[in-house]
Order: C-alpha cells, then sequence, then structure tokens
C-alpha cells in the first residue's frame, strides 16, 4: 500500500516526465487503482514503481489504462437511451447539421448506440460524432467497431429496452467471437485523444456525453470540465451525465435547466 505521499510524489512525476495531470483525480479512486497496480506487477517498494514509470513508457501506458476506468456497454442505462431517442433526438433534428461529443469514450460502446439511434432517426446522414479519451489505447480499440460476440446478448436487450425496433444484429456482422459493426457507423465518428484535466474546447457541440467519468474527479476538476462543457455547447445544446453526476452544486448551474431525471440540462444562457 502506498502512502499518500507516495500518491502525490507520483502524480507529479507522471506529469513532470509524460505531461500527464492525474492531480485532478479523486485521491481515493487513484490510490486504489494505484495500489492495485503495485500488487499486480509484483513491485517490492514505491522507488521501484517510481523509477519503472520513469524509463519505460509503453509501462506508463499501462498505467494510464488501469488509472482510467474502461467500463461500458452498448445502451447502458436504457431509459436514459430512450429519453435520448424520444425527447432530445427530435429536438436535434430541427438543426441542419448535428455534432455530438462523447468526452470521455472509452472502447466506443457508447457511441455506436448513439450513430444507431441516429441512423433509426433518419438523421445519421447529416451528424458527426467526436468520441474522445484521455487512453490512447482504447481510442485504438473503438475504431475499429469490434467487440466481442459473448456481448451480444445483452445488447441487444438493452437495445430493445431503450425503444430499439429493428434486429440489433443488422448492425453488425458475427465473425467466430467478435462482432464488427457496420462501416456506415464508422464513417460517421471521429475519434482522438483529449484530456479533461487540460485541454481545451475544439468544436460547437448541440450534444455533450460525459457519463460516469467525473465521479472520479475531485470537485475542482469536476468544475474544470463542466467549464469545459459549457464554452463547448451551442446555445439550447445539451448536456448528458452518469446517474451519480450533476451540475446542482456548480456556479455554472443557472446557465442550464435540467430536463429529466435521467441527468440530461439544456443550456438556456
Amino acid at each position: 500500500m502506498l502512502t499518500d505521499h507516495e500518491v502525490e510524489v507520483l502524480i507529479h512525476e507522471a506529469f513532470e516526465y509524460y505531461g500527464f495531470d492525474f492531480g485532478g483525480y479523486s485521491r481515493a479512486s487513484f490510490k486504489r487503482r494505484i495500489d492495485r497496480l503495485y500488487q499486480l506487477d509484483g513491485f517490492k517498494s514505491f522507488p521501484e514503481l517510481l523509477s519503472r514509470m520513469r524509463t519505460d513508457t509503453e509501462y506508463f501506458k499501462r498505467m494510464v489504462e488501469e488509472i482510467t476506468v474502461n467500463v461500458t456497454e452498448m445502451f447502458r442505462d436504457p431509459l436514459f437511451y430512450k429519453v435520448l431517442r424520444e425527447e432530445i433526438l427530435p429536438l436535434l433534428a430541427t438543426k441542419p447539421f448535428i455534432r455530438i461529443w462523447h468526452a470521455g469514450c472509452s472502447t466506443g460502446e457508447e457511441v455506436f448506440s448513439m450513430a444507431i439511434m441516429l441512423k433509426e432517426a433518419n438523421l445519421l446522414r447529416k451528424s458527426l460524432l467526436y468520441a474522445t479519451d484521455l487512453n490512447p489505447s482504447v481510442i485504438v480499440a473503438a475504431k475499429k467497431g469490434i467487440f466481442p460476440i459473448r456481448m451480444m446478448q445483452q445488447y441487444s436487450e438493452n437495445y430493445i429496452a431503450s425503444g430499439g425496433k429493428k434486429d440489433f444484429s443488422d448492425y453488425y456482422i458475427a465473425n467466430y467471437d467478435r462482432a464488427k459493426f457496420s462501416e456506415e457507423l464508422i464513417e460517421k465518428m471521429v475519434f482522438s485523444q483529449h484530456n479533461l484535466v487540460s485541454d481545451s474546447s475544439f468544436n460547437e457541440f448541440d450534444l455533450i456525453l460525459c457519463r460516469n467519468v467525473m465521479i472520479y474527479f475531485d470537485k475542482d476538476l469536476q468544475e474544470r470540465a463542466l467549464k469545459l462543457f459549457d464554452d463547448s455547447l451551442g446555445k439550447l445544446g445539451f448536456l448528458a451525465l452518469g446517474t451519480k453526476e450533476t451540475i446542482k452544486y456548480s456556479h455554472l448551474q443557472p446557465r442550464f435547466l435540467q430536463l429529466r431525471k435521467e441527468k440530461i440540462w439544456k443550456k438556456i444562457k
């Protein structure tokens, strides 16, 4: 188990050597994941871990993968997607072009869920989905649109519960233990690395989704991320957060109107 001081040293060194700023991450969550990595990889001392991080860039990538959480699924929280499908997409349909940002996209399951809904609403042709994550390896995976075939039954059930009416298997080709999703969906996606801690706004969006990412941030970093989303949303744009996330205690709250308990806000100022 690392001490609090060692955790602070690790955060400082990660920034000094690689420019990765973990300073705003919840210390409890960060420490829990570093302790797990420390035990998994059999380090005997903190200096040994620190030396490995400083000198081995591949190992640092592994650290990033362990620290950044990549738990996701297609149409996760189906009722949330049902609200998007029935209430938000009809409003976006009035726009000449739709830009959507999935911040913290992980391996891409939620981006593909959105693309499927846009296609069914006949909106995919005039949409562009930007998918970003801090972790470069999950972006590489997401771009391929390949997911384990064993997950398809669960994803299909989620899809139907979200209001999907088609056969979910129409959207992918099964190949042994993998499901490869349609290129028609992928060609409307732009994947890139983006750090919510240190990077700035890069476009104006009609809808931003950042679900179950900010729960790992401390209050200051949550506020910074919300400011970034505010800067990146067009007037009357929508912000969707995870079930345990809110802008209720942010100084930005007056700029937004909460539409649903499903944690969707509309920018009104």
